[in-house]
């Protein structure tokens, strides 16, 4: 499968910046009272991250395989889900096998916790299904659950790809196509009895996930489709939606699910629109940095939370702000390692071994 060629810097390091959200969203109740209630306010919405997360996955899948699919239909499907089997699961085995022996661990020394580490449900999450409905509650390596639901999207890109060669589209039919999947997921999410797009993750995590995606998917294709022109009109109604957006939940004329996949939609649209533009903050080394690691990063965490409290912290709900940039310093260094020993050789040790020779190995922001 030759991958088409088009590097959105921008959207690498809102993904980088956004796995950063997602760590200390996890770590917020640890902060002392040295740090603003506010400050505590804005890193518990740091869950949405993943929101966004799945909004970027859909639009670069998109980007990068789209016109194959459109081209080729399901054949074009065996190597696109290799590729990224590739991309996932060498570094969500290698921290699940971490987290295996460490519950073994735990279990011989009497302080075992079988609601934290269940092992008879490991086989679903060593095949990264275990958000598809058959288990009641995260476990295990909580953030891979949006890995799981994405692996269900990966499924359905392929069919959902046949059905969009049929119909190419505008500009204005796709952004219509945007507003009924953000319509479509509120009332699903609504009627499963969510308020925020947080709750209630075990039970629709994956619709969150699927709806998402593929609003991605429908930004990928307006952006393709204004791409030809100058985009400043479009970017400057991007900005305007999103102002209004933003305003509406921030007032609480708008609750979150309604407000925030049209509003991180809107962003994706801005950060692939300004990827090309001088001093772009998204596209500046760090960014880009953070961005390339952010996997390893997002995958890491959780679990080294767990040590870092285990082997440091006395009271959980008072670490010192030079301890909590201890464990930034070192989620940071794990992060690192992780990519070049195990993520990057663990995805080119598999792709090595595809049955579809002869094709362009995967780009690095795909």
């Amino acid at each position: 499968m030759s991958a088409t060629k088009v590097q959105l810097d921008a959207l690498t390091g809102a993904r980088g910046i956004a796995a950063w959200y997602v760590v200390f969203y996890h770590i917020r109740e640890a902060f002392g009272p040295e740090v603003p209630s506010g400050v505590i306010a804005f890193f518990a919405k740091g869950y949405l991250a993943v929101d966004l997360f799945f909004i970027l996955s859909g639009f670069v899948m998109w980007l990068t395989y789209g016109a194959k699919f459109e081209r080729d239909g399901l054949r074009a499907a065996p190597d696109f889900l290799w590729r990224r089997v590739a991309r996932i699961f060498p570094l969500h085995l290698f921290i699940l096998i971490a987290m295996a022996a460490f519950a073994a661990l735990l279990v011989a020394v009497g302080k075992g916790d079988a609601a934290r580490y269940p092992f008879a449900e490991l086989p679903l999450h060593i095949i990264l299904i275990q958000n598809w409905g058959f288990t009641s509650a995260l476990s295990w390596n909580d953030p891979a659950w949006s890995i799981s639901t994405e692996m269900g999207a990966y499924f359905a890109l392929p069919v959902v790809a046949m059905l969009l060669a049929r119909w190419k589209g505008t500009a204005l039919t796709n952004l219509i196509l945007a507003f009924a999947l953000c319509v479509l997921l509120a009332l699903a999410l609504n009627a499963g009895g969510a308020q925020h797009l947080g709750d209630k993750i075990s039970e629709l995590g994956l619709v969150r996930c699927l709806f998402q995606f593929f609003l991605g998917v429908a930004v990928c294709r307006i952006w393709q489709a204004l791409r030809p022109t100058p985009l400043s009109t479009s970017m400057a109604l991007a900005f305007i939606l999103a102002a209004g957006l933003a305003l509406g939940w921030g007032m609480d004329w708008l609750t979150e699910i309604m407000a925030v996949p049209a509003l991180f939609a809107c962003f994706v649209y801005l950060f692939a629109g300004s990827s090309s533009w001088a001093n772009n903050p998204f596209c500046g080394r760090i960014a880009l940095h953070l961005g390339d690691i952010s996997y390893s990063t997002y995958l890491v965490h959780f679990f080294g939370w767990i040590l870092f409290k285990l082997v440091f912290v006395s009271d959980v709900t008072n670490v010192p702000l030079w301890m909590m940039a201890g464990f930034a310093a070192l989620t940071y260094s794990a992060s690192l390692l992780l990519y070049h020993l195990i993520e990057l050789p663990g995805r080119r040790f598999v792709q090595a071994r595809s049955p579809f020779a002869g094709y362009d190995f995967l780009q690095k922001q795909a």
